[in-house]
């Protein structure tokens, strides 16, 4: 007996030169706004804690529900699946969801959590691949497109091998392919040249995983891959001979300009050819100004990520990547994001 086929879907995301496409039509056909094209681009948010768990019994209590008083890992799904028309009607197609979460502190350097979709020898989770599925399916059913990140430095030290690693790329591409899935976009790792355990991971090794998950065809499809590197970074060689598309992060990009400067930098490394370049992380905002980062990417031809975390300070309603996660529009600053998005884009049935 063969494999079962896999699930008829509705979503199918492409690549044709730099632009994306969505069921073999350019995303935002005929769009311009200020003059710029906005034609085949694929403006996304970092979203990353959608499944997010905490294995760690001495660090689960810091995400409690503030009308619960504990943490729940599938109510947290459930709301983020509820927010996810009201991102897709303001323009939203795809965001960045991550097997191994990120910091749900925004920026630290220890990271006793344990969120992993994987188990320390690159088998999976079945709870983390349910709240998985629920995303992808309904991703899928509303046609937008998840950047599904697999490794995050602050957890991929639980992998106990290089092995374990590439048993973790195999397993997910092969999930993926089984529940046929073709609105997704793989990004091998969160910032490769952040502080990762296996070689494997690191810069001048990770176009090997980039490979391995292009050679692996099924029923005729693969996924399109690449990966990302910290803030204000340029691709290397490596990458972008191998990467179907290529992510910048703009963290500590303060200047507008620089963004742009970035694109043209990221187009002149060897090895590049016409690819889409997107930013899926960067904490800077001023939506209400003529220029910011925003505004920079897409006037260079590049899509553009939002990056929102919670500062100390600040409540529950506030922040896309510090659970407890209000997953509505629910703060200023989210807000101010998604009606600049609209205005961008015209927004989305």
């Amino acid at each position: 007996m063969g494999q079962p086929k896999p699930p008829q879907r509705k979503t199918t995301v492409s690549i044709v030169g730099d632009r994306f496409y969505i069921n073999g039509k350019p995303t935002f056909k005929g769009r311009v706004w200020h003059d710029h094209n906005i034609e085949g681009l694929l403006p996304n948010a970092r979203m990353v804690q959608g499944i997010f768990d905490d294995r760690n019994p001495e660090t689960r209590a810091k995400w409690a529900y503030p009308d619960t008083h504990v943490w729940d890992a599938n109510r947290n799904t459930d709301e983020f699946v509820a927010a996810m028309p009201v991102w897709k009607a303001h323009g939203l197609l795809a965001f960045t969801l991550n097997l191994q979460g990120g910091s749900p502190e925004g920026y630290s350097k220890d990271q006793p959590w344990i969120n992993s979709m994987f188990n320390t020898d690159g088998s999976w989770d079945p709870f983390y691949y349910n709240r998985l599925k629920k995303i992808l399916d309904k991703a899928d059913d509303l046609g937008m497109v998840v950047i599904v990140g697999l490794f995050y430095f602050g957890q991929d030290q639980y992998l106990k091998d290089e092995a374990a690693v590439v048993r973790a790329v195999d397993n997910t591409v092969q999930l993926l392919a089984e529940g046929g899935y073709r609105n997704v976009l793989i990004e091998v790792n969160n910032e490769c040249d952040i502080r990762y355990d296996h070689d494997i991971l690191k810069p001048e090794r990770v176009s090997e995983l980039i490979q391995r998950v292009k050679a692996k065809k099924v029923n005729g499809y693969r996924f399109l891959v690449s990966t990302s590197y910290s803030g204000g970074k340029i691709p290397k060689e490596n990458v972008v001979r191998e990467a179907d598309f290529l992510i910048l992060h703009g963290n500590g990009v303060k200047e507008p300009a620089k963004i742009a400067e970035m694109v043209q930098q990221t187009r002149a490394v060897a090895g590049y050819r016409p690819m889409p370049i997107v930013f899926n992380e960067d904490d800077h905002f001023d939506f209400d100004k003529p220029t910011n980062n925003f505004q920079a990417a897409t006037s260079a031809y590049a899509s553009w990520g939002l990056f929102d975390y919670r500062l100390k300070d600040e409540g529950f309603n506030d922040g896309y990547q510090s659970p407890p996660v209000n997953w509505q529009p629910s703060s200023p600053r989210k807000k101010a994001f998604f009606d600049y998005l609209k205005e961008i884009t015209g927004g989305l049935p």
